[in-house]
C-alpha cells in the first residue's frame, strides 16, 4: 500500500492540524516530514513523520491511581495528560512495563492503523536526533537505528510553516540521496552506501502504521 502525493501531504496537513488544535498526549514542539515525501517521489511508499515532544511538566499525578483502576494503565496523569486521557480513554496505550507511552498514544491519536506511515518520537529535535542516532548507530553497527536527515519542517513551538509545505506541494526541494545525505554527515562512501541499502530495507519490511520512540 502507497499514497499519491497528494494524499500523503494531504495526511501530513491533517496531523499539523490536529497537533495545532486538539490536545495531545504529551506537548508537541515540532512536527517534520522526512525521507521519500521530502524527495517530491509519487507515490509515496512510507509517509515518515517526526515529533518532537516534551515531557508533561504540569500533569495529574494525584490522578494516576484512579486511572490505573479505570483503564488499566499505569502513569497517566504523569506521562501523558490526564486530560487527553478522559478525552481518549480507547487511545491510551502502555508499553510492556503497564506504563503509559507516550508514543504510542501519540502514534493512536494521529495515524490509522492500516496506513503505510511511520512516526518517530522524541524530546530532541530533529537535526540534533539525526546526528545522536547515527553516532548510535555507527557504535553499534546498526544502521537501521538511522533517522533519515532529509527533513523539512513543518511545525515548530506553535507555528506552521505554510512556506515549507507550500514547497513540499510544488516540488521546490532540491535533496540529496540517502547516502550522500550521510556522506554530509561524515560517513565514507562505503559506509554510507552500506548504512542506505540497510536503512532502505528496514522500511520495506515495515507494513501498516508504525512508531518508534527515541529519548536523547
Amino acid at each position: 500500500m502507497s499514497l499519491s502525493r497528494e494524499d500523503a501531504l494531504d495526511r501530513v496537513a491533517d496531523v499539523v492540524d490536529a497537533v495545532e488544535s486538539e490536545t495531545m498526549p504529551v506537548p508537541v514542539r515540532e512536527v517534520w516530514v522526512y525521507g521519500d515525501v521530502a524527495l517530491g517521489l509519487d507515490p509515496v511508499d512510507r509517509l515518515d513523520v517526526y515529533v518532537t515532544k516534551d515531557i508533561l511538566m504540569r500533569g495529574d499525578g494525584d490522578r494516576a491511581d484512579e486511572f490505573e483502576r479505570e483503564l488499566g494503565v499505569a502513569g497517566v496523569g504523569q506521562t501523558v495528560r490526564a486530560a487527553w486521557a478522559e478525552e481518549h480513554p480507547d487511545l491510551v496505550r502502555a508499553n510492556a512495563n503497564g506504563h503509559a507511552a507516550p508514543e504510542q498514544c501519540l502514534a493512536a491519536h494521529l495515524l490509522e492503523d492500516d496506513e503505510p506511515v511511520h512516526l518517530e518520537v522524541c524530546n530532541a529535535s530533529f537535526e540534533d536526533n539525526v546526528t545522536q542516532r547515527l553516532e548510535g548507530a555507527k557504535a553499534r553497527g546498526d544502521w537501521t537505528q538511522l533517522l533519515d536527515p532529509r527533513g523539512v519542517c513543518l511545525y515548530a513551538d506553535g507555528h506552521r510553516s505554510t512556506d515549507a509545505m507550500q514547497k513540499l506541494r510544488d516540488g521546490e526541494l532540491a535533496l540529496p540521496t540517502l547516502s550522500r545525505a550521510l556522506q554530509m554527515l561524515g560517513l565514507d562512501e562505503p559506509e554510507s552506501n552500506e548504512a542506505a541499502k540497510a536503512l532502505h530495507a528496514w522500511r520495506d519490511q515495515q507494513e501498516g502504521a508504525t512508531v518508534r520512540g527515541d529519548v536523547v
